[in-house]
């Protein structure tokens, strides 16, 4: 604590005058050991001494005491610590008392009142603080600001010069930004959003005792781009994982239109798949199963199938077998052979195709032909045709002389943009003569041109239907093609008799990837908009910027096919924007962006069952036939990665296998070592077992073909069924089949499933003899030789002595004679029960209509110590029990099949199965 000291002088003076006393404090902390001190004025007394000193005021942190009575000096101290920033100056009241009365101080004079005044000298004590513990400001690219934000730091200090900020200054270096003394950070150069979009400096300050800061201020600078109206926050690329149903493209989507006065907004969404297969994701099915699945009339014959054995007529052209796509280069063409050629085209007919088609240069003058039934030899007349002229579809009928003689419509002609625009399209021509009709892409177009032409004169030359190409076969030195077609072509086919309907021809050209909104329900009343009939292009309107960025926020792609193609869909938003009155209307550039479609988990097909079954002759010659795939089963799996147990471990990811469920699209049985012989054998199916599972069937002798767009589990049902029949088993040893299938036409096929069928041969000897323990054993069955103790004579021999004969002859005769006698007493029970197993016998594995008991007298060597001293009782029993295990086990496999629904041997799905052996025994004669 300072002292002060206040001398007090005293003189004597005619007349008391009030004095002031200044004085400079200095608070705690100060390093000046100065005092300011003023003296006061001189106050003279005519007697006495000083006593005291009285300061009057309440709660001050000073006191005067005497130091010199006679003088009268004293001195003025602080009590208490003085802080500055608490208060900076105190006035107060003084006076002096004497001692002239008497020692009580109520007896003493005082003089006149003083006043004092006291200033507090200042300490840098505080650091400067600032206001905001962090700034943040946007600027725009381009622009010099002359202050782009201002900070500001305050002192606690009580003194102009040390609670006053008198410097700022950036503490992060290399950086564009400048401050002055006032706080006002500027830029010093232009900046750039591309080059940097967001800046962050350190700041601090300095009060006027150079003091700094005590914690320096984050400033952060963000740099826009110049404000230049389009579309906000959305991706280019956006992801699309196949099964994921509808998924939202620019769900955080929002329009910029740098405040301009907007009155209404068009914008139209285009999502484009024209190099995607057919012009879009479709399904790969075969024709025939895709005009199934629309619920197209039976009798349609396709034109340009899948090269295959029996369809080899299109082997020669260019395909692209994973959309089943022909490429035509202008010197391709193909012959349909007679027997597919529709035989009965009348006045109503349907043709259906996909075509891409643009203009080819040089040969635009020239006809270029998609279909063309023309003379085969002699003449060089179209009888009808379908072909490209000058970029117009035109399709040639002309009718015979023997149905009428008159001039009739015979060329139909229509002048369409899409026909040379090189993108997919889907034609169907329907015919009701004379009225003819063009669906392209499920629209409708008359033609626009009709011209007339005479009938042709009968003849007896025979006609070539070609596609690609139109066949010559007079009027030059060699028949050839001509009229080449440029382009791409798929799905060619003619239904005979009969039009397809409006649904159908829908159906058959819809995609199965396009545009959605989700939630329609939530645009919103003043949201307008329109979707294309391939929902590739989605056009919305409205007059508020808000509904139109909700709007364009539920906008989705969708894909429902389970393998859809993968790649990219690109896609297109542009805008149209009216602004009101004279403004100037703000233009918004168009957004491009696409879809990535991820490639589909690829299921794994698998065959399984009994690769190989042996039938007694019987059965192959039966109505029944043999059934071939009792116990087939279709199972589709995929690899699924797994995640390791323990996290902690960078073992790689396990595959685990999981099923998946789709469909099938054909099943082809195919005949291995020979086509089947017509005259004694053939492969067999209920038609009703195909068509109450929609399904359809050919049937030749190179095999059988179940195709159609079907379930696993309903291939698996219709192949149960199949049976191969053979009137004459006799010289059949084995056959062998071959299983595959297919989904989406080949794109996924299974494993090549093989099985033997093999006959199962008995030799008898005589009835009258009566010995039918004597028949040669069938292959599988292998008799066991266990050698006796080394000091024995070799009674393993396989060829026994004569007396070994006579006796084993002996015994089986007895052997003969009690299973008659049990058979006679079982005879009743057992046809019964053989009548109610009848039923049963077609779903069988197992067939026993020729089974006979066969005694191995080798098997006595298989317990030693047994020997040739069993008696003939124990044979007896050994008989019978043999006899009616036979029949309960007959009766248990049958009662098993029946509830399981599939053909099992009698021991189940034992371990080795022993070499997948099959026995029948549902004719045993007990």
């Amino acid at each position: 604590m300072h002292q002060f000291l206040l001398q007090l002088r005293r003189q004597i003076s005619a007349l008391d005058t009030a004095f002031h006393i200044i004085l400079g404090l200095v608070e705690p902390g100060a390093q000046s050991a100065g005092l300011a001190e003023k003296r006061s004025e001189h106050l003279s007394y005519h007697r006495g001494e000083i006593c005291a000193f009285k300061i009057h005021g309440q709660e001050l942190p000073f006191e005067a005491v005497v130091l010199n009575k006679t003088s009268g000096e004293g001195r003025l101290r602080a009590k208490s610590p003085i802080d500055c920033e608490l208060q900076k100056e105190y006035t107060f009241i003084i006076q002096a008392y004497d001692c002239g009365v008497g020692p009580r101080e109520t007896a003493w004079k005082k003089s006149h009142k003083a006043v004092v005044h006291i200033q507090v000298k200042d300490v840098n004590e505080f650091a400067p603080t600032f206001k905001e513990p962090a700034y943040r400001a946007v600027v725009t690219e381009g622009k010099i600001y002359d202050s782009i934000l201002q900070v500001e730091a305050v002192d606690e200090d009580c003194s102009p010069q040390y609670s006053q900020i008198c410097n700022y200054e950036i503490i992060t270096t290399d950086v564009p930004f400048a401050i002055d003394k006032n706080g006002n950070i500027r830029n010093t150069e232009k900046l750039s959003y591309d080059k940097q979009r967001q800046y962050e400096i350190l700041v601090t300050a300095y009060d006027c005792g150079q003091k700094p800061a005590a914690q320096d201020t984050l400033v952060q600078v963000d740099v826009k781009p110049v404000c230049k109206p389009g579309w906000q926050d959305w991706t280019k690329r956006i992801e699309y994982q196949p099964g994921s149903g509808s998924m939202p493209l620019f769900p955080s989507i929002h329009l910029e239109t740098c405040d301009g006065a907007v009155s209404s907004i068009q914008i139209t969404t285009e999502l484009q798949t024209n190099y995607i297969g057919k012009g879009c994701d479709r399904e790969t099915y075969s024709e025939r199963s895709l005009q199934k699945l629309c619920g197209a009339s039976s009798g349609i014959i396709d034109l340009l199938p899948s090269p295959s054995a029996a369809t080899n007529w299109t082997a020669g052209l260019l395909v692209d077998s994973s959309e089943m796509i022909f490429q035509f280069d202008g010197r391709q063409g193909a012959k349909i052979p007679d027997e597919i050629v529709p035989k009965n085209l009348t006045d109503q007919f349907t043709i259906t195709m996909w075509m891409k088609h643009g203009p080819s240069p040089g040969v635009r003058a020239e006809k270029e032909t998609i279909l063309c039934n023309s003379d085969k030899t002699e003449m060089n007349r179209h009888h009808y045709a379908l072909y490209v002229h000058n970029c117009r579809l035109v399709f040639l009928l002309r009718k015979d002389f023997d149905q009428a003689d008159t001039f009739r419509p015979a060329e139909f002609h229509w002048k369409l943009d899409q026909i040379c625009d090189k993108e997919w399209h889907y034609y169907v021509i329907n015919v009701e003569f004379p009225v003819v009709t063009l669906y392209m892409d499920g629209a409708t177009y008359e033609p626009y041109l009709v011209t007339n032409d005479w009938p042709i004169h009968p003849s007896h030359i025979a006609m070539q239907l070609t596609v690609g190409a139109c066949w010559q076969g007079g009027e030059v030195t060699k028949p050839r093609f001509a009229q080449f077609f440029h382009g791409s072509l798929a799905s060619l086919t003619i239904r005979p008799g009969k039009m397809e309907s409006q649904k159908v021809i829908s159906c058959l050209q819809a995609c199965k990837e396009g545009l959605d909104i989700n939630s329609l329900e939530s645009l919103g009343q003043g949201i307008k908009y329109h979707f294309n009939p391939s929902q590739s292009v989605l056009v919305m309107e409205g007059d508020d910027i808000g509904n139109i960025n909700r709007a364009l926020q539920k906008v989705s792609y969708i894909n429902s096919r389970q393998f859809p193609t993968a790649g990219v869909r690109r896609l297109r938003v542009s805008s149209k924007v009216q602004c009101f009155g004279e403004d100037v209307c703000i233009s918004v550039p168009d957004m491009d962006a696409y879809v990535m479609v991820l490639q589909a988990i690829e299921p794994q097909i698998s065959l399984r069952g009994t690769d190989h079954l042996w039938r007694p002759t019987t059965q192959f010659e039966s109505a029944r036939g043999v059934t071939l795939f009792p116990d087939l089963k279709i199972v589709s799996t995929f690899a699924k990665a797994e995640a390791p147990g323990d996290l902690r471990t960078t073992a790689p990811k396990s595959a685990v296998l999981e099923e998946m469920l789709h469909n099938l699209d054909f099943c082809d049985i195919l005949v291995l070592g020979g086509d089947l012989d017509p005259r004694q054998e053939c492969l067999e199916l209920n038609h009703s077992e195909l068509h109450q599972r929609h399904l359809d069937a050919t049937n030749s002798t190179a095999g059988y073909s179940i195709y159609g767009v079907g379930s696993m589990s309903r291939y698996e049902q219709v192949l149960h069924h199949i049976r191969y029949r053979n009137w004459h088993p006799g010289s059949l040893e084995t056959r062998r089949f071959r299983i595959k299938c297919s989904e989406l036409n080949g794109r996924y096929t299974s494993n090549e499933f093989n099985l033997e069928v093999s006959v199962l041969r008995e030799a008898r000897v005589s009835d009258k003899e009566h010995v039918n323990h004597l028949i040669v054993q069938p292959p599988f069955l292998q008799s066991v030789h266990h050698p006796e103790s080394q000091g024995s004579i070799q009674h393993s021999s396989v060829v026994p002595s004569i007396a070994t004969v006579v006796i084993i002859i002996s015994v089986c005769m007895l052997v003969f004679v009690v299973a008659m006698g049990v058979y006679r007493v079982r005879i009743a029970h057992q046809h019964f029960t053989q009548e109610a197993e009848a039923a049963k016998e077609a779903e069988m594995d197992w067939d026993d209509s020729a089974l006979t008991i066969t005694v191995n007298p080798m098997e006595k060597h298989e317990e030693p110590g047994h020997g040739e001293e069993e008696t003939e009782e124990e044979e007896e029993e050994e008989v019978e029990e043999d006899v009616s295990s036979s029949s309960s086990e007959s009766e248990d496999s049958e009662e098993e099949e029946e509830e399981e629904g599939v053909g099992r041997g009698r021991h189940g799905q034992s371990g080795a199965r022993h070499t997948q052996l099959e026995w029948d025994d549902s004719a045993l004669p007990y």
